[in-house]
């Protein structure tokens, strides 16, 4: 597939640049692009979205800390279809999964996400999503240091225990799979905005 990638020269695109060119999918510019992907920053990513939506080229976001809800509409209106997910590691999302269907059960919880030193956004799209899937009360306590790629903990506990559960993207190969999975699914998904990794995974 044709995919115009923004965002190659940082953390996540210059190693999905690569990554992508050795799946068989060749790099473009956006006027020949069949799908866009985005892991740039808050501040740029409406503007890079929404010039896809104009070109009709369906979108895949991994830039977090943004408002989605202009797009939502406008791919909707526009017949385009945007992908976002605030974590494209599977193990993460399996995370999310499993915090949902334990504090069903153990409904004393609080979360703690670690990140690089340079993330923008605190708390992370993925502590906020797991804390929504949770029932959207769980505390978050978030930590930002050099040397850290991207971890969170979910603990869950009762009288006399304690259930940890427990992702760790020790480099951001991680997210390969999952933007991979996206571009195989991106023709399939509706017109408008699909939000989370979980979707494909279902």
């Amino acid at each position: 597939m044709r995919v115009k990638l923004f965002g190659a020269g940082g953390k996540v695109g210059s190693v999905l640049a690569p990554a992508l060119e050795a799946a068989g999918h060749e790099l473009v510019e956006l006027d020949e692009a069949e799908a866009m992907v985005d892991f740039t920053a808050p501040d740029v990513v409406l503007k890079n979205v929404g010039a896809a939506i104009d070109a009709g080229v369906p979108c895949i976001v991994g830039t977090s800390g943004w408002d989605t809800s202009e797009v939502a509409a406008k791919a909707e209106q526009a017949g385009v279809a945007v992908f976002y997910a605030p974590n494209f590691a599977i193990g993460a999302v399996l995370m999310m999964r499993f915090a949902a269907e334990a504090s069903k059960h153990l409904p004393r919880a609080e979360i703690v996400e670690l990140h690089h030193e340079t993330k923008v956004d605190a708390p992370s799209g993925t502590a906020k999503a797991t804390a929504e899937a949770m029932g959207g009360d769980v505390p978050i306590h978030s930590v930002r240091l050099p040397g850290i790629v991207a971890h969170q903990e979910v603990l869950l506990s009762e009288i006399g225990q304690l259930l940890t559960i427990r992702h760790d993207a020790f480099s951001r190969e991680a997210y390969v799979p999952g933007v991979l999975l996206a571009i195989e699914r991106l023709g399939s998904l509706p017109a408008g905005l699909t939000l989370g990794l979980e979707k494909l995974l279902e």
